[in-house]
């Protein structure tokens, strides 16, 4: 008679369980083993809501609206945080200082002394963005301008200002494409990241910018890694492309819209080309790790939401 081969239980448990770890290990895992080089920063975008609103509720916000608080506290328990970059519209509905004072920093304000801001077009419905730049005084740069850069460690971060109009233009040769290319060239980093409001690509309400399309220029030229924007309230990470919008795996830049700061949702109404990830209905925070010669991100989600993104890229 042949006998019956016995089964290995043990084994074929550990076989069973490092099939099933394939599946559900988080996409996380590169955050581990973290270098004294490596910057966590958190980026996020139209944030907090109008005191003047019926849902403000004393800064806790209702009906799903006003959730400015939630949002910080998901960015306050971010472990090793070295930068916070507000991406604009940071404080509804003109930005004036009143408001940010009621609102914004009573959620947002414990992040100031490692915030690097950029205004929004609701900053500038208060005139020349006064309360903005008075509110974040030094961080916010030179009134007139709100564009700079700045190190963390390998990496170069260049803020911009895409309220164009009031910053005399965005287009070729105006004031702050010229800074930029001199900056570009001055910085010659092996990674970078660009960030301002309006976003250059969008599937959300506001769609695409073309206004900002010589920043794109500019950077695509000088290898630029990754675009953080805001202004839609979506999330919404795109594949690397490059001046004209196209597939660029290669050389292009990735934009990640994060509009998700807490003030409300706008919905998805096109769906662009290269779009990859896509989010209506969650607030939330971008989290990034910059390495030596890679980035990686994760999309952090107030309570209640189950969306997720994450991943990771190398620099060129």
């Amino acid at each position: 008679m042949k006998k019956t081969k016995k089964i290995k239980w043990p084994l074929l448990l550990l076989s069973l369980i490092s099939v099933v770890s394939l599946f559900f290990t988080p996409l996380n895992i590169f955050a581990k083993n973290l270098t004294a080089q490596d910057i966590i920063i958190a980026a996020v975008g139209d944030i907090a809501c109008d005191p003047a609103s019926v849902n403000f509720n004393s800064g806790q916000g209702a009906n799903g609206l006003c959730q400015m608080m939630a949002t910080a506290e998901i960015t306050d328990h971010i472990p090793n945080l070295k930068a916070v970059l507000p991406l604009g519209d940071n404080q509804y509905e003109k930005g004036n200082l009143e408001a940010f004072n009621q609102s914004y920093d009573p959620s947002w304000g414990k992040f100031n002394p490692i915030a690097y801001p950029v205004p929004g077009n609701h900053e500038y419905l208060t005139k020349e963005a006064q309360g903005y730049y008075q509110y974040f005084g030094k961080r916010a740069h030179h009134p007139g301008k709100g564009y700079y850069s700045y190190d963390l460690a390998n990496w170069h971060l260049i803020a911009l200002n895409s309220n164009c109009e009031e910053v005399g233009g965005c287009g070729i040769d105006s004031p702050q494409e010229k800074w930029l290319r001199d900056d570009l060239k001055i910085h010659n980093n092996l990674c970078t990241l660009a960030y301002w409001h309006h976003p250059r690509f969008s599937s959300g309400n506001h769609g695409d910018n073309p206004t900002t399309d010589a920043f794109w220029q500019d950077l695509y030229q000088a290898k630029t890694e990754l675009v953080l924007v805001g202004h839609d309230h979506i999330y919404e990470r795109f594949a690397p492309q490059n001046a004209s919008g196209a597939l660029d795996r290669d050389h292009g830049i990735r934009e990640i819209i994060v509009g998700t700061g807490g003030k409300n949702h706008y919905r998805i109404e096109h769906l662009k080309d290269n779009s990859q990830v896509q989010n209506a209905d969650s607030y939330g925070v971008l989290k990034l790790i910059l390495k030596k010669n890679k980035y990686s991100w994760e999309f952090l989600a107030t309570s209640g939401s189950t969306f997720k993104d994450q991943g990771e890229n190398s620099c060129f």
